[in-house]
């Protein structure tokens, strides 16, 4: 087997080149009705909104023809001359069928009045000027100057024009979902602050049931009042009594003596966090577990409420000394452990206020286990409220949650049942369960999260089936368990992620990248929304090695421009060709919204790879491995195609060729080198741009089988690129050196 390589070098930034103004659809025809039918809407809404509350401003929605670019949002429209239509976004969602944008803004009242005079001011001049109907050519008559628009400026009236042709029309989305229980609620932001705004409602609440400025808990009658009275103001709802998604458990005590016999005492093993039910102190590996109970003094535990996360805990610190074909090569993990529910029952609303303040505490911890799960289904147009929080805390704080897929209760009909909360956080790693034939386990949901992003993110060996042989062994106090689940998979993941991070010691973007990549492995056609990428391989060697007719390498950089590059990566070059079948695993942490709906993520990264060759424009570009030209000058792509081909706005870019034994070796293009280009793209247009982090797995497979990989280290250092094998002797003696005490004499 070959180490993977760590590839450290110079990487060039450019600036994205200023637009060129509004595009328009290629079959581009409005006609003067259509300003007219969008004036009359805008009016309508005025008149509503004179004879409610005052909330600030008011709400509009903007339903779109499609699934929208971000450059083809209305630009011109609903703007007083202060904020631009990007900065007044609270809330985004698809149509019902899922193939168009629905937008919600937040104006001004006097912002209406100005785009119905606007509108009726541009449909006079397109009666006047172009017989009632513009096209793509007069556009072009416009922007060459062979038109001049009258009454109004020609760069406004094509902004205008640009927002009819794309918006279909305007109203007021309200919230009809049925809720029966008490809930958690998310409002859209406006400027008056919550609990005053509720008031303006009879609605009367403390701080102790707000979570953020947008997140509130109410009661059924609250609810019910809120609903009846201003539903335009309830974003998003969901009920809050959750419970755990239950795994079956058959338990056998097989009376394992005493702890010193089993297990030694912990020395300077890292660190992994569980929130999880309560904690056993008196099970053999209590020694290498922290425990806190985080629940009120006052609130009774009983037995059973120590089962679920004292099992959780035992395969963190030693899950293969009952699970012997499941030996991962990681050893020992000492354990953090936060008990912040019962078994049953708990609130959604009191963890999220708890893991918070858990993780703020415990800076050192930077993965964390959670096997708590919903069982209610996600909903396909909102992240959950659990799922938000994970990912706003994950970019706080620099840390990795692994979370399990939760699992079809008992008793109900899974078949393409959704994944439960939290499970649709975006920047976790979010873990689903397969037997050991590696077939989705019977208990699997199934992704994905937002209509659209992938998840789960892999899959792993959770038990299934009624015989003990089919199940995962833990300690949960009562003995040897035989369990199965997602909660029971996630852990697994766990200490192969603090084992990157912690031993090898690769930052978060790069070790959730290698376990992708590992699990994705070269031909595709894995269950996506049952299994992710791919079930990560049992030994941490195989996450940490290739094939020995494999080069395998990370770059972890970051992204501070539009465009982060490097035409400088030398591939070994065989008979004038490069004999190689190529992949690249990219992935990132953005920056998250929930208010934004369906465009929760804040940030793009699009990575292109592959052999350099000359555009039209004269510069170097890249003959990507995948074929995409979303980027390219001259090629045009939809963004319900950049979405579904280039997986568009995911945090997560696989892209890989297919080995195919006839494959002939790739032609040298323009250069002898191969490219790596990251290009980023961010929600708003306020010309700022934050360093975005990033990790890059690559993969180079030889099409004969020949080792490579002593010729591919040589090329890199002659091209100045400074290269480090990961290799884990060493890394294992530079942890425990770093992890030594200092006494000072």
């Amino acid at each position: 087997m070959n180490s993977v390589l760590q590839l450290k070098g110079r990487f060039e930034s450019r600036r994205a080149n200023p637009p060129n103004g509004p595009s328009y659809p290629k079959d581009l025809m409005v006609k003067d009705t259509d300003f007219d039918s969008l004036g009359c809407q805008l009016e309508g809404l005025q008149s509503f909104w004179r004879g409610q509350p005052d909330i600030g401003g008011v709400l509009v929605s903007v339903y779109y023809k499609r699934i929208i670019a971000k450059s083809n949002r209305i630009l011109a429209l609903l703007t007083d001359g202060r904020n631009r239509p990007t900065q007044t976004i609270c809330g985004a969602k698809f149509d019902s069928e899922g193939r168009k944008h629905i937008f919600t803004h937040y104006v001004s009242a006097a912002s209406l009045g100005m785009t119905v005079g606007e509108l009726r001011q541009a449909m006079e001049i397109v009666r006047r000027q172009f017989n009632g109907r513009v096209t793509l050519s007069s556009v072009e008559a416009i922007r060459s100057g062979d038109v001049r628009i009258e009454g109004m400026s020609k760069t406004r009236f094509l902004e205008i024009l640009h927002d009819v042709a794309y918006v279909e029309r305007f109203g007021l989305d309200s919230f009809n979902e049925v809720i029966e229980q008490e809930a958690i609620v998310s409002l859209y932001k406006t400027n008056i602050e919550t609990k005053q705004l509720l008031a303006r409602y009879g609605i009367t609440i403390f701080d102790d049931r707000i979570l953020n400025q947008t997140t509130v808990k109410l009661s059924v009658e609250e609810l019910r009042r809120l609903k009846q009275n201003a539903p335009y103001l309830i974003a998003m709802g969901l009920t809050d009594f959750r419970d755990l998604a239950a795994d079956d458990i058959d338990t056998t005590d097989v009376g394992e003596g005493s702890g010193d016999s089993l297990i030694p005492s912990p020395r300077n093993e890292p660190i992994i966090g569980v929130i999880d039910t309560q904690f056993d102190t008196s099970v053999y590996f209590h020694e290498w577990v922290e425990y806190s109970n985080e629940l009120d003094a006052n609130i009774p535990v009983e037995p059973i409420d120590f089962r679920h996360g004292t099992g959780v805990s035992s395969i963190i610190v030693d899950g293969p000394r009952g699970n012997p074909n499941l030996e991962d090569g990681c050893g020992r993990f000492r354990v953090r452990h936060f008990g912040v529910a019962k078994n049953r029952g708990f609130s959604s609303f009191a963890i999220l206020r708890m893991i918070r303040d858990i993780v703020s505490r415990n800076t050192d911890v930077k993965v964390w286990n959670l096997s708590l799960g919903s069982v209610l289904q996600i909903n396909p147009n909102f992240i959950s409220p659990e799922a938000a929080e994970l990912d706003l805390i994950q970019s706080e704080y620099d840390v990795l949650f692994v979370i399990a897929g939760t699992n079809v209760p008992n008793g109900m009909d899974g078949s393409n049942m959704r994944l439960g909360a939290p499970a649709d956080s975006l920047n976790s790693i979010v873990v689903n369960s397969v037997d050991f034939n590696d077939r989705p386990a019977s208990y699997t949901r199934v992704g994905p999260v937002l209509s659209f992003f992938n998840k789960p993110d892999v899959c792993y060996y959770g038990g299934d089936g009624r015989t003990v042989e089919d199940r995962i062994v833990v300690c949960d106090g009562l003995g040897a368990s035989y369990v199965k689940g997602t909660s029971y998979a996630a852990p697994w993941i766990a200490r192969k992620a603090a084992y990157l991070i912690h031993i090898m010691g690769l930052s978060r973007e790069v070790a959730k990248a290698l376990l992708i990549d590992s699990a994705a492995q070269w031909n595709r056609g894995v269950d996506m929304p049952h299994m992710g990428y791919g079930i990560v391989p049992i030994h941490i060697d195989k996450v940490i090695n290739s094939e020995a007719d494999e080069i395998r390498f990370v770059i972890y950089g970051t992204a501070d421009e539009y465009e982060t590059h490097s035409f400088n990566l030398p591939v070994p070059i065989v008979q004038q060709a490069y004999p190689f079948f190529a992949r690249a695993t990219l992935v990132y942490f953005p920056h998250c919204n929930r208010n934004q709906g369906v465009d929760y993520s804040g940030a793009e990264l699009d990575i292109a790879f592959g052999r350099i060759e000359i555009k039209k424009s004269g510069n170097p570009g890249i003959r990507t491995i995948n074929d995409n030209w979303q980027t390219e000058e001259g090629h045009y792509t939809t963004e319900s195609d950049a979405r579904e081909l280039y997986r568009k706005w995911d945090n997560v870019k696989h892209i890989g060729e297919t080995i195919n034994p006839r494959a002939r070796p790739k032609k040298i293009l323009d250069s002898e080198f191969w490219g790596i280009s990251v290009k980023s793209k961010s929600r708003e247009n306020d010309g700022r741009r934050e360093s975005l982090p990033f990790g890059i797995v690559i993969t180079l497979k030889e099409m004969r089988g020949v080792n490579r990989f002593e010729d591919f280290i040589s090329l890199c250092q002659v091209r100045g690129w400074l290269v480090e094998r990961l290799d884990v002797r060493t890394r294992l003696d530079i942890y425990a050196r770093a992890e030594e005490e200092i006494q000072f004499e």
